[in-house]
């Protein structure tokens, strides 16, 4: 199964039969002529529309019955709307989800757990690379994040934990989201010196990204949280409460919840294996008024690994055998409902070594 991307503005997407038949228009500046590309229905999970494509109802339909999900970008990859099939019948779950949300014990357990896996796989990270760079920045940021972790697992729940929406300084919740702000700060400031062409970034910058990485990075969150989100409906849960993040209204906490353990191994992976191999340059960006934003070859190329690293094959920590990343967004996330039904007795965030 694959992720349909249409990127090709002014593009027609119908249903012929058992496919979707793909009407692109004329490329002016490639001198490409109108074509049509057929992909078969049963291929496709899911679809990422990007700009101005259009779907057809009956191609909308037929993706719905097959339980394909559809997301909806703006030219510039900011997330716009989500078509989903019908939603899980398993109130109880959800019941649980919102039980666990005001339960100061169990919300402690689920923010330690997110914070401590996404601080884990950014530390490994830097280890890996630092095998061959040898830079003691890295080794230093490592550290800091090795003392980031212990003071993760030092802390203790409130008696009442608070509404994560409405956060105060002197609770542990402040108090975790403070180190994984710390963690995090650590691993950005050294995070040129994972690339062999640190000019291409200066600091995570988010809106808009000013520069080529950040502008990769967005982008490839942007797609993550989408099968993250994907994830969290096939399993029954409901996205938009969460416990790390704030549940306010129109923002999929649940699902940046669980992204965080995945952000440094699937996209900030492609990001730095792209830029180092030469693959994406400088060139391959358009600098509107201090925001970049990848031109049409290279968002091709920036797919085409994105998708190769979710189809790459890990063997899982906890289940312990082999599944792609793509399949481990969704182990993980049963893994929380799991836990949330009282299944097993905590969750396990994903880490590597």
């Amino acid at each position: 199964m694959a992720t349909l991307y249409l990127t090709e503005q002014q593009a027609l997407v119908k249903k012929d039969g058992d496919t979707l038949l793909v009407h692109l228009p004329a490329d002016e500046q490639t001198k490409q002529p109108k074509r049509k590309v057929r992909v078969p229905l049963l291929k496709i999970d899911r679809v990422v529309v990007q700009g101005n494509a259009t779907l057809t109802s009956p191609a909308l339909a037929a993706l719905m019955e097959r339980r394909a999900e559809v997301t909806f970008l703006n030219q510039y990859g900011r997330f716009q709307g989500h078509l989903a099939p019908a939603f899980s019948k398993n109130g109880q779950l959800r019941l649980a989800q919102t039980g666990a949300h005001f339960d100061p014990v169990k919300q402690h357990h689920l923010v330690c757990a997110f914070v401590s896996g996404k601080m884990a796989n950014m530390r490994t990270m830097l280890l890996r690379a630092n095998r061959k760079r040898q830079q003691p920045e890295l080794a230093q940021a490592a550290a800091g994040m090795q003392a980031n972790l212990q003071a993760v697992a030092a802390t203790r729940p409130d008696a009442q934990m608070p509404d994560p929406s409405q956060p105060q300084a002197g609770s542990v919740y402040g108090r975790l989201q403070g180190l994984e702000g710390s963690a995090t700060a650590h691993y950005f400031n050294c995070f040129r010196h994972l690339l062999n062409a640190p000019e291409l970034f200066n600091g995570r910058t988010r809106r808009p990204p000013r520069d080529p990485v950040n502008a990769l990075l967005s982008y490839g969150y942007t797609i993550l949280l989408n099968q993250i989100t994907s994830a969290v409906c096939t399993v029954g849960l409901d996205p938009y409460v969460g416990f790390l993040h704030s549940s306010q209204y129109g923002k999929p906490a649940l699902a940046l919840d669980l992204m965080e353990e995945f952000r440094p191994l699937i996209v900030d992976s492609v990001v730095i294996g792209l830029i180092n191999n030469g693959a994406l340059t400088a060139k391959e960006f358009d600098n509107e008024f201090g925001a970049y934003r990848l031109k049409d070859h290279g968002r091709r190329t920036f797919l085409t690994k994105l998708e190769a690293r979710f189809d790459e094959t890990i063997t899982h920590p906890t289940f312990n055998y082999k599944a792609t990343y793509r399949r481990c967004l969704e182990l993980q996330t049963r893994l929380l409902a799991k836990y949330l039904m009282g299944e097993i007795p905590a969750y396990p965030p994903f880490t590597v070594r």
